[in-house]
């Protein structure tokens, strides 16, 4: 965990209502930090109904392998993670990590082992030893309490400068539903499918195949258009929880995704979601800028997105915009390489309100002065018109400064 806090962090939290059902403890387990909370466990009290998504990695966490036969079951009566170690690239060791996890909090519980999520940040290749915490979930499981979403979202941390949280409401046929996040996140983030780790409970009542359907079209918006720095991590977990204490105030079963009985509460999820992805991106590591790519004019949308990731991903990009340097020379160089169709004398480029390439070359009118004026600020929009179609997208992302070389250059250490 970084010494100072990001200076893109929120100015303060939101205050986070307790979520009928689930329960959350802390400890600290000395698994690499010390002095500070690093496991994290969920219960919840009745059984609750779980969605997933998951990296798109061909070298996933064991964890990720656990969650995935996990969520065939379709519920949920508990969540472990911890910090400072991936369990990644652990072989059999790995798996012998997460089955004793997941036998110890199932025991603490009084469930199943396939009703216990895992998810790990941290080192990739190193033994997770699970003794350290195991012994620990029954204490966990007894002392839980629903008030303690800030301490949870502290307790995922690795290299992140602030906790991430994130709360709605909504209604759904009349009946009030809260939905509450936590999302860690600050480095090897490309999220493909999925962001670092993010646990997002509410209390409604909602249908494993509705939740799943939310969650899926939720994620590409939000967690699957942020990037710090072009990689996708092995252990990226995104879970959704209902826990259906709603249905206690009359709120009747949502069976579909598309029910126009969600359309609230699908605004309000995407929202949170957002709201997480960008507090992820606004922690990038070393970072003191965001930036926001829209793309317009591309062939499709699909089109629209790849470019602006290629944009978002080009370390001259993202250097430039460290050193304050407008220079959109870097921006017609990502747009050429990504491989989508593009027409080199109909580009037309803004950064902010200032544009500064149109028809192929600079603006006749363009102010060096202006321009440098909208690189000094902490969010910078940029806008990047193809002319060739309809296709739009929008991305963010942050810049990359010697800070983000450091913390990489000495993370194992």
């Amino acid at each position: 965990m970084s010494a100072t806090v990001s200076p893109l962090a929120p100015k303060s939290y939101p205050d986070m209502p307790s979520i009928r059902g689930v329960r959350m403890a802390t400890a600290a387990a000395g698994i690499k930090y010390k002095n500070r909370t690093d496991v994290l466990l969920m219960a919840f009290d009745r059984p609750a109904v779980v969605a997933g998504v998951f990296t798109k990695s061909k070298c996933p966490s064991a964890p990720v392998d656990h969650c995935r036969a996990s969520l065939g079951h379709g519920v949920a009566r508990g969540v472990v993670v911890n910090s400072g170690n991936a369990n990644a690239f652990t072989g059999k060791k790995g798996k012998e990590a997460t089955a004793l996890t997941a036998k110890s909090a199932a025991a603490a519980l009084g469930c199943d082992e396939n009703e216990i999520y895992l998810a790990s940040t941290g080192v990739i290749g190193e033994p997770l030893d699970a003794t350290k915490f195991s012994g620990v979930l029954g204490d966990m499981a007894t002392g839980a309490t629903g008030d303690f979403w800030l301490e949870a979202a502290k307790a995922i941390m690795t290299t992140d400068t602030y906790p991430k949280v994130a709360t709605r409401t909504a209604e759904i046929g009349g009946i009030k539903v809260t939905i509450n996040g936590i999302a860690k996140g600050a480095g090897m983030i490309a999220p493909d499918m999925a962001t670092m780790l993010s646990f997002v409970v509410t209390d409604a009542d909602i249908a494993a195949r509705a939740l799943q359907g939310l969650l899926s079209a939720g994620v590409e918006p939000s967690f699957n258009a942020i990037t710090v720095d072009s990689d996708t991590s092995t252990s990226d977990t995104l879970l959704l929880f209902a826990t259906g204490a709603a249905s206690a105030d009359g709120q009747k079963t949502v069976e579909t995704a598309d029910d126009p009985a969600l359309s609230g509460f699908k605004l309000a999820l995407n929202d949170l979601l957002m709201d997480l992805a960008l507090q992820v991106v606004r922690d990038g590591e070393g970072a003191r800028k965001m930036v926001e790519i829209t793309v317009t004019g591309a062939e499709s949308d699909a089109a629209a997105k790849k470019i602006a990731l290629s944009i978002a991903n080009s370390p001259l990009v993202k250097t430039a915009v460290a050193g304050e340097d407008a220079n959109w020379g870097r921006i017609v160089m990502a747009v050429g390489k990504s491989g989508e169709m593009a027409d080199r004398d109909r580009l037309a480029i803004w950064f902010g309100d200032v544009r500064v390439a149109v028809g192929g070359e600079r603006d006749p009118a363009y102010s060096e002065d202006a321009t440098t004026a909208v690189m000094q600020k902490q969010d910078i929009p940029v806008r990047v018109d193809i002319g060739l179609g309809e296709g739009k997208a929008t991305v963010w992302t942050c810049d990359l400064t010697k800070e983000y070389v450091a913390i990489n250059g000495d993370y194992r250490s």
